[in-house]
């Protein structure tokens, strides 16, 4: 899908004297302690607790290929960047996003590690070698498309939130194609999906292995669902990990959620 640029760019000098467009409505944003600098906007995209969450979730290759789909204005595989030398390759239909991700690696100098393939999912292998990958990312679109389903009038959250340019069945044959034998896939959704997700992971020969359920607070029900899938991995051992409670009674981080976004 093609976006037309209509806007003037303001022109950001950083201190490694990058000069850096963006937007009026763009910004750029921090997390914590860590050292990238992701830009953002409200209008267009930004990203949420489940990107954080996903970027340190699975056990990072120390080298190999990492691939970032759906991904947004790119915070996961830019979060990952710290903890890793992988390649990092983001994928990403929507062009003001995926234009979002290069400039944020421009802007953190990463043009030797990231880049960004601006195309549909389903043409992943068109720019990717099967069997190439050590691990995905992936934080999907959430919610099915039905009759009645209420979609965003901005079409950028809309193709975000909702299976309009992708599906599970699409990622999940996508990743299976890409990814080496043991080969990790690693996936945030929502719980309500857990059960549909598990199956479809297994008829893509992708096995469930870690899973961990995310609560905002200690008496509310979940609301994040983590899940690391092997290819090619044995049935059995699945390990669900300790529940992640994001905040306390009173609202602030828990002591968890705390080390994950100033201590990572």
């Amino acid at each position: 899908m093609k976006f037309a640029f209509f806007f003037v760019l303001l022109f950001v000098t950083i201190e490694n004297m990058n000069k850096i467009e963006l937007f009026p409505d763009e910004r750029i944003d921090q997390m914590g302690t860590s050292q990238v600098q992701i830009i953002q906007s409200r209008e267009v995209f930004s990203f949420s607790l489940d990107a954080i969450l996903l970027s340190r979730f699975p056990r990072l290759p120390k080298q190999g290929l990492i691939v970032d789909m759906c991904a947004g204005n790119g915070a996961v595989g830019l979060f990952a960047s710290e903890k890793t030398k992988a390649k990092i390759v983001a994928i990403e239909l929507q062009e003001r996003l995926a234009s979002m991700t290069a400039r944020s690696i421009q802007l953190n100098g990463l043009g030797d590690q990231m880049s960004v393939i601006a195309d549909n999912l389903k043409n992943a292998l068109e720019h990717l070698a099967p069997s190439s990958t050590d691990l995905i990312f992936c934080n999907p679109p959430y919610f099915k498309v039905a009759e009645g389903s209420h979609v965003n009038d901005n079409t950028h959250y809309t193709l975000a939130r909702h299976e309009l340019a992708t599906n599970l069945d699409e990622i999940f044959d996508t990743s299976r194609k890409l990814l080496k034998t043991n080969g990790h896939l690693a996936l945030v959704h929502r719980p309500e999906r857990f059960f549909e997700i598990a199956d479809k992971l297994r008829a893509y020969n992708l096995q469930p292995k870690w899973i961990q359920f995310v609560y905002p607070k200690a008496h509310q029900p979940a609301n994040i669902l983590l899940i690391d899938a092997i290819k090619d991995g044995k049935s059995g051992g699945e390990i669900f990990l300790p529940p992640l409670i994001v905040h306390k009674e009173d609202n602030s981080y828990t002591d968890e959620v705390n080390e994950i976004y100033f201590n990572h």
